[in-house]
C-alpha cells in the first residue's frame, strides 16, 4: 500500500496540473485572506467599544477556511480523476492486477496519495490564519476544530472522486460525476428549510451542516462519524467495483 502512495504521489508531483492547481488555490485564498485582514483592521475601532465583539477568529480565519472548503471542493475532482481512469487507458491497470497486493491496499494506497496532497495544500492554508498569532490572538481551539472539519471533508470528498474514477476509464467522466454528487450533496441542504422529518434527513446528509458546527469550535461525534462514514462507504464502493473488474477480466 505505501509503495502504492509514493508512486501515486510522484505521479501527482510530476504533473503540471498539480502545481497549477495548487499555486492557483494558494494565490486565491491569500487573496481573500489578506482582503479579510484589510477589513478586519478597519473595523476594529468599532470593534473595540463593543462588549461582546467576534474576534480575529470570527471574522478572518473561520471565514476563509470555509472559503477554501469550498475552492479545494472544485479542486478534488480534477485531482482524483486520473488515479483509475489513466490505469485502464494505458493498460497498467492489468499489471496491479497481477502484482501480489489486495485490491483494498491498491484503492487505499492511491488514495492515501490523494489525502498527503491535499494536506499540504491544508497546511499551507492553515499557514495564513496562524500567521495572525505574530500581531495578535487567535482562538486555537476553534481553528482546530475548524482545520478537522475540513481534514475530515477532504477525506470524504477524496473517496467520493476515488469511486467515480474507479468506473471509468475517461477522466473528464470521472470529474464530471464527482463534481455532479459534491454539488448535489452541498445544496442539498437547501432543502431543509421547510421542517419535518426528511429535512432534518436532507440536512444531516450535507457536508455544509457538520462542516459549520466544526467551523463555529464544536466537535461532536456525531460529525466525525458522519465524514469517517462518507469516506469508509466510497472506499468500500471502489473495492467492490474493482474486484468485479478483476473477476470480468
Amino acid at each position: 500500500m505505501l509503495a502504492i502512495a509514493l508512486r501515486e504521489l510522484r505521479s501527482i508531483f510530476r504533473s503540471p496540473l498539480a502545481w497549477t492547481l495548487l499555486a492557483v488555490v494558494q494565490f486565491i485564498l491569500a487573496w481573500i485572506f489578506l482582503v479579510q485582514v484589510e477589513e478586519f483592521i478597519q473595523i476594529q475601532p468599532r470593534l473595540a467599544k463593543l462588549a461582546t465583539a467576534p474576534g480575529i477568529t470570527d471574522l478572518v480565519a473561520t471565514p476563509l477556511l470555509n472559503t477554501a472548503s469550498l475552492i479545494i471542493m472544485f479542486l478534488i475532482p480534477l485531482m482524483s480523476m486520473r488515479l483509475f481512469s489513466d490505469e485502464y487507458r494505458s493498460g497498467t491497470f492489468s499489471l496491479l492486477l497481477s502484482a501480489p497486493v489486495s485490491m483494498t491496499a491498491i484503492v487505499l494506497g492511491k488514495y492515501l496519495a490523494l489525502i498527503i496532497f491535499l494536506s499540504i495544500l491544508l497546511v499551507v492554508t492553515a499557514a495564513m490564519p496562524l500567521s495572525l498569532l505574530l500581531g495578535g490572538t487567535l482562538d486555537l481551539g476553534k481553528l482546530s476544530a475548524g482545520l478537522l472539519g475540513l481534514e475530515l471533508a477532504l477525506a470524504g470528498f477524496a473517496a467520493i472522486g476515488l469511486f467515480f474514477s474507479s468506473i471509468t476509464s475517461r477522466p473528464t467522466v470521472a470529474a464530471t460525476g464527482t463534481y455532479g454528487l459534491l454539488l448535489f450533496l452541498w445544496i442539498i441542504n437547501m432543502a431543509s428549510g421547510s421542517g419535518g422529518h426528511s429535512s432534518a434527513l436532507f440536512a444531516w446528509i450535507s457536508p455544509i451542516s457538520h462542516l459549520q458546527n466544526m467551523f463555529s469550535g464544536l466537535v461532536s461525534s456525531a460529525d466525525l462519524a458522519y465524514f469517517l462514514l462518507l469516506s469508509i462507504s466510497f472506499l468500500a464502493l471502489s473495492i467492490r467495483r474493482l474486484d468485479s473488474r478483476r473477476t470480468q477480466g
